[in-house]
């Protein structure tokens, strides 16, 4: 029988505490990876902005959106492991640390996850505590790989999770394995969490996952 962890065991197991795996993308990768351009986003609204960028592993595409916006947006760039390519600069704040016990000190107005979902536990945790991050009209934008999220017995909820999300007010794009929202809200989750799979082996990106199980309280 698969031995479910909890998020603590969990961030320490060599799957999730990786300070190798998928951490110098640039911004040519977020545009990609998310369907849109963060930069020219953030640029097209009131500023000054402020934009979570979850998982941001070395932080490189970061400190490139500070130099092409300079003082016109505040970025904070979060990640389990401290693998940064830089010192804090101004207008980026790198942070070491969880999104499931982290919390920003204000509302955000774009909240991004460039295949960081995949490592985490508690996926539904994460999921709320994003969204109640986000400002009244905030974006967020995240890679998600639907079939991560299971059953007890291991197989995957199916339509019951993607008719949580839907009723919850997130997008799912199934093809591309993108989850989206826009703006702040609490979403309920009729689903227990009951602990994470770090062997469930590759995802969709090939490289070795999180799988997260629930059942019905």
């Amino acid at each position: 029988m698969t031995e479910f962890l909890d998020d603590t065991r969990l961030e320490q197991s060599a799957v999730v505490a990786n300070s190798e795996m998928n951490r110098e993308r640039r911004l040519p990768a977020y545009r990609r990876e998310l369907g849109f351009d963060p930069v020219a986003w953030l640029a097209a609204r009131p500023i000054p902005q402020r934009w979570l960028d979850v998982g941001c592993g070395s932080g490189r595409a970061l400190f490139e959106a500070s130099q092409s916006m300079p003082g016109q947006i505040e970025i904070i760039g979060l990640d389990l492991v401290d693998y940064f390519a830089g010192s804090p600069s101004a207008g980026v704040d790198l942070v070491t640390g969880s999104v499931l016990t982290w919390t920003p000190d204000t509302q955000v107005d774009l909240i991004t996850a460039v295949h960081a979902l995949h490592y985490v536990g508690d996926k539904l945790a994460a999921l709320t505590r994003m969204a109640s991050w986000l400002s009244t009209d905030g974006q967020f934008a995240a890679n998600f790989d639907a079939s991560a999220v299971r059953w007890s017995d291991g197989s995957p909820i199916g339509s019951p999770f993607t008719t949580a999300v839907r009723n919850n007010g997130f997008r799912y794009d199934a093809r591309r394995r993108r989850l989206t929202r826009t703006g702040r809200a609490l979403p309920h989750w009729e689903f227990r969490y009951l602990g994470a799979d770090a062997h469930a082996g590759p995802n969709y990106t090939g490289q070795d996952s999180v799988a997260s199980h629930y059942d019905r309280p």
